[in-house]
């Protein structure tokens, strides 16, 4: 069995060790090509401190560059008894080279390695997600233009209230995810600082260059503070699930209008029949099962910051195990929402509309309060217009006229989808993602 990194002659129980080793094992098969890449940037360091010498480097970063690879082919694996893939890499190094693998931890801890790690993996996460949110918007902004003038009922308290339309509909949930990325981009800024060379929140003693670090791996700065670079373990995922929550719950509810949508009582659109699921005993049956599954989902992955909340409340500055756990509820979280993005993306190119839904009688109040605004352009004061209408209406005399005229922005004949567009590219843009992407890709040799 291969020795921990920390282990010295006594052996830790094994009920101990498999109690607090938990799932780290299958977490940080996440984290591994990440972990190579900050071992990449730190042994560099290294060596302009004459840690390593040219020599020594130039082996190091061979064969950290296999397992890299290793890792990108979904190959890389943690050997039973080896505790982390902290050590696993390590011992790789060591098997290939010996003791100069035994010098890449030099001035370094595993806790910062950790928030390293957690760091360089969210902000990939975090470039995946706004790439997928952005492939939904240009489908929701395209389907809102296609059908701008396509009317559909409004509600409030689940009342019929007013005129709405499919490209006011599609253009809300695409102008909600610019919000959305907005604040993904704030949580992007938290996590894009290294927080390597905090050590276990101290610092080194060796003189460490982490402006070095910081610039190899493609960081807007670092975590200055070596005491609050550690405090940052916890407050960056959290933070990052605070705007993970908020695309969740934008996807949740245009999840929940889908279903509503669709069903037969109101039947404003149409899922393709190879988007649906049956009944094992109605044959009839078309369920929505793809767009309740995301609810269910999203609204799960909206729990998220409180989970990571309760597991960090309370803890002083410094490290603790706890902190462990976190790994557990905020890793996979990622992919679920990502299947979510795209599950709805292509769901969303393929709905049908259904463009004569306000020829139902049942919707002719919708016009009410057009009867109101057009007595008050022809001088009838506004609450005398009300009440008019109001009495007609109470009296069954009402008849509706169906003639829509808006023109303010936002509203139903000016859409200002070309301002929403604008806005999503300025928030795209601000990312900044190839300034990363070409530093890692220079790390790596590629």
């Amino acid at each position: 069995m291969a020795q921990k990194l920390w282990e010295k002659n006594v052996k830790v129980d094994q009920a101990v060790e498999n109690f607090t080793v938990g799932k780290d094992r299958e977490m940080d098969l996440y984290l591994a090509k990440y972990d190579v890449l900050g071992s990449m940037a730190h042994s560099t360091m290294l060596e302009s401190i004459g840690l390593l010498t040219r020599e020594e480097l130039t082996h190091l970063l061979a064969e950290l560059k296999k397992i890299y690879l290793l890792a990108e082919r979904g190959e890389f694996r943690i050997e039973e008894g080896v505790e982390d893939v902290h050590s696993q890499v390590e011992l790789m190094l060591t098997r290939a080279l010996g003791d100069t693998g035994k010098k890449i931890h030099s001035g370094r801890s595993r806790n910062d390695q950790v928030l390293l790690d957690l760091k360089l993996f969210t902000r990939a996460q975090i470039q995946e997600l706004a790439t997928l949110s952005n492939d939904l918007f240009q489908v929701l902004l395209s389907q809102s233009s296609r059908y701008e003038d396509i009317l559909l009922p409004g509600y409030t308290h689940l009342q019929v209230a007013m005129p709405s339309s499919f490209g006011l509909w599609f253009g809300a949930y695409a102008e909600s995810l610019v919000d959305d990325l907005q604040l993904m981009l704030a949580a992007y800024r938290v996590c894009n600082r290294n927080p390597l060379g905090s050590a276990a929140g101290y610092g080194s003693s060796f003189p460490l260059n982490r402006q070095m670090t910081t610039d190899l791996l493609g960081f807007d700065s670092m975590d200055y503070n070596v005491v609050y670079a550690q405090m940052g373990r916890g407050k960056m995922e959290r933070t990052v699930a605070f705007a993970m929550a908020g695309l969740a719950a934008t996807l949740s509810k245009l999840a929940f209008d889908t279903c509503m949508f669709n069903s037969q009582n109101f039947g404003f659109i149409q899922l393709p029949d190879q988007f649906t699921t049956g009944s094992s005993i109605m044959p009839h049956k078309k369920n929505p099962d793809v767009f309740e599954l995301t609810r269910a989902k999203c609204n799960k992955i909206q729990g998220l910051p409180q989970q990571i909340t309760l597991i960090t409340n309370n803890l002083s500055s410094g490290y603790f195990r706890d902190l462990q756990i976190i790994k557990e509820v905020f890793l996979p979280a990622f992919d679920e929402l990502k299947d979510c993005l795209r599950m709805v993306t292509y769901m969303m190119q393929e709905v049908k509309v259904n463009q004569e839904i306000l020829q139902d009688e049942k919707y002719a109040l919708l016009f009410s309060v057009e009867e109101v605004n057009r007595l008050v352009l022809s001088g009838v004061p506004f609450r005398d217009a009300y009440k008019q209408v109001g009495l007609e209406i109470e009296a069954g005399n009402f008849t509706p006229g169906r003639n829509i005229r808006h023109t303010h922005e936002g509203s139903i004949g000016n859409l200002c989808n070309d301002h929403i567009s604008v806005m999503m590219q300025k928030v795209v843009d601000e990312f900044a993602f190839e300034t990363v992407n070409t530093a890692e890709r220079k790390l790596i040799g590629e």
